[in-house]
């Protein structure tokens, strides 16, 4: 599928605003609601668009501490990558999971409580992981910026 520029309007639009009406979108991309909803239905079928989301704030469900940990694994054992993925894949306090390049092996978001959570996770669940050589911490201190928007030219 070729992506035109309303094609482009539409997915800039329901990134800022997954929630937004199919009559605002059509208003604000300058097309009639049904034919909206067609491209629509057209960009998720064709797997542009993956699914709509709530961004619930972290801090009023008392989620204060946000955290990156890189995690460099012993790469001598039978199946080291698919264990790891598995036992990190079981821990909800693990919202991303990222296979990188560099001195780690894997970049992990975390978000916890605050730093008693914090220091329980790494010690009791993923310290026990064997596939783990070394875990280094980052804690966030702020959020100064956070885009759900890809950087894609959405004018052609």
């Amino acid at each position: 599928m070729k992506l035109d520029e309303l094609d482009l309007k539409i997915l800039k639009r329901l990134q800022e605003n997954g929630k937004i009406t199919n009559l605002q979108l059509s208003k604000d991309i300058g097309l009639s609601p049904a034919p909206t909803l067609e491209r629509v239905k057209k960009l998720e079928n064709n797997g542009f668009i993956n699914s709509y989301h709530a961004l619930v704030e972290e801090s009023k469900l008392e989620l204060g501490l946000a955290a990156y940990m890189q995690i460099s694994l012993i790469r001598q054992r039978d199946n080291a990558i698919n264990n790891f993925i598995e036992q990190i894949n079981k821990i909800d306090e693990v919202m991303e999971c990222y296979n990188v390049t560099g001195q780690a092996d894997y970049l992990l978001k975390i978000i916890v409580k605050d730093i008693t959570a914090f220091d329980t996770l790494v010690k009791e669940k993923l310290s026990p992981i064997e596939e783990i050589r070394n875990m280094h911490s980052m804690i966030v201190i702020s959020k100064d910026k956070y885009s759900k928007v890809l950087p894609y030219k959405y004018k052609k």
